[in-house]
């Protein structure tokens, strides 16, 4: 007869590490009040159930994709979803994120296949009103309210498809703690993975956020999953923006676009509109950028105003935008621009609720906080393209090219990069080539 015993162990919630003692601060990472208890069952005696099979390559079949009828979010996942994967999709509350979920479970269904959507937030009849309100006609779709697992997976026993909205609100009777904690959390997501990896079942779970933006529970969750995507964008805007945090399967630089309508989330198949407000009138200030996101290019509207201020330290606030970057930029249009903004408070903005890190944005960006020091605006069919070093100097970006395309595409006459690019005139849209920073400024402002 076999033996159990038992061993009691604390985990960090922040970086999974296992210590056998408590204490309040753990000694991996130094975060404190992150340890959890645990409990680690051993059963003794010979190993049973499922074994793993070693392969050869030529065993092993390729990935398997399913479409999610959703040209953004194909875009997104690589071609959509993979058969056996686990997806977290997180972002803030009432982003959208149960409205692209059951939009993609309704899809799914339409072609036949059997979808179960676990809710453990809403009743029946919320998520069926919500549902049909999307479009929902199929009988392939089933729907099931609870916040235990178990009973979520038995149901899930001969579906296709599963959706968990959301995993916080999930619990393991057998264990201890409550739905969200980090012991529950990490139980429940790896019975859901269990099941996606031994019946090749795509299983998508809902995440929730805490306040300072990072997914909710122990940070082992995000390891765990193949996939992390993060839902973003203003409630008050109707734009959303799918950006993978992680991917296993495809790259993790793509984004999806969405506008946010009554029928449900819908593509946004010209974007570059949707970062551009196309003010008619010319004011200091703003300055027009292209940004590369993974494989696509966009047209951003760069906006900066910089304002004398009276006390001693100047404000800096930036959005969408690193404000540290922001500050880095400050100090090298001063030094090597000869353009001070010490007794200026600077604010810097993109428009639409674009969130980049495109270094291929910093002449853009620049010349912007210059047009608003000298007060003097840029004009409107100008746009800008470089990487601005601590030399002062404009560096050349990868796939300028591609960029230079979407510019003339939108109408832009001239276009700002570096003079040691290397691509070739391409249309109508006239080229000019600078080595720095100030000499830009220059150009644009004699």
């Amino acid at each position: 007869m076999s033996k159990t015993s038992k061993i009691k162990r604390y985990r960090c919630a922040d970086c999974g590490a296992i210590s056998l003692t408590w204490s309040g601060r753990c000694t991996a990472c130094g975060a404190w009040g992150t340890l959890f208890e645990e409990v680690e069952v051993h059963q003794g005696g010979p190993r049973s159930g499922f074994r793993a099979k070693k392969l050869s390559l030529k065993e092993v079949r390729e990935v398997l994709r399913i479409s999610s009828k959703n040209s953004e979010l194909d875009r997104v996942l690589g071609g959509g979803w993979v058969e056996g994967s686990v997806v977290l999709l997180s972002g803030e509350p009432g982003v959208g994120k149960s409205t692209l979920l059951l939009q993609s479970a309704i899809a799914i269904a339409s072609e036949g296949k059997k979808v179960l959507y676990v809710s453990g937030e809403e009743s029946p009849s919320q998520v069926a009103s919500r549902a049909k309100r999307l479009g929902a006609k199929d009988e392939s779709l089933f729907l099931l309210c609870t916040d235990d697992i178990d009973e979520a997976l038995d149901a899930a026993g001969d579906v296709e498809f599963l959706f968990v909205d959301s995993i916080q609100t999930m619990r393991d009777k057998n264990e201890n703690g409550w739905p969200g904690s980090p012991l529950q959390v990490r139980v429940t997501a790896q019975k859901c993975i269990e099941l996606a990896k031994t019946r090749d079942v795509p299983v998508v779970m809902v995440g929730h956020i805490t306040k300072s933006g990072q997914i909710a529970g122990p940070k082992l969750l995000e390891h765990m999953v193949d996939v992390v995507l993060f839902f973003e964008g203003d409630k008050t805007s109707r734009y959303r923006i799918l950006r993978p945090e992680k991917n296993r399967f495809a790259s993790s630089d793509e984004i999806g676009i969405f506008e946010m309508t009554d029928g449900g989330l819908v593509p946004v198949f010209d974007p570059s509109k949707m970062f551009w407000s196309e003010t008619p009138i010319a004011e200091a200030g703003v300055a027009m950028g292209m940004v590369l996101e993974g494989s696509r290019p966009l047209v951003a509207e760069f906006q900066a105003l910089a304002c004398s201020t009276p006390f001693m330290y100047p404000k800096r606030t930036s959005r969408g935008i690193d404000v540290n970057k922001l500050h880095l930029l400050l100090a090298v249009l001063e030094k090597r621009a000869g353009l001070s903004a010490r007794n200026f408070d600077v604010y810097v903005n993109v428009v639409g609720g674009l969130t980049t890190k495109d270094p291929g944005v910093d002449l853009a960006l620049s010349m912007a906080i210059a047009s608003s020091i000298i007060d003097r605006p840029i004009p409107p069919d100008v746009c800008f393209i470089g990487e601005v070093g601590l030399a002062g100097e404009v560096r050349p970006e990868a796939r300028s090219s591609l960029r230079m395309r979407e510019a003339e595409r939108m109408g832009f006459k001239k276009i700002v990069m570096s003079r040691y690019e290397r691509v070739g005139k391409s249309g109508s849209i006239r080229q000019t080539g600078v080595e720095s920073l100030k000499e830009a400024v220059r150009m644009m402002f004699p």
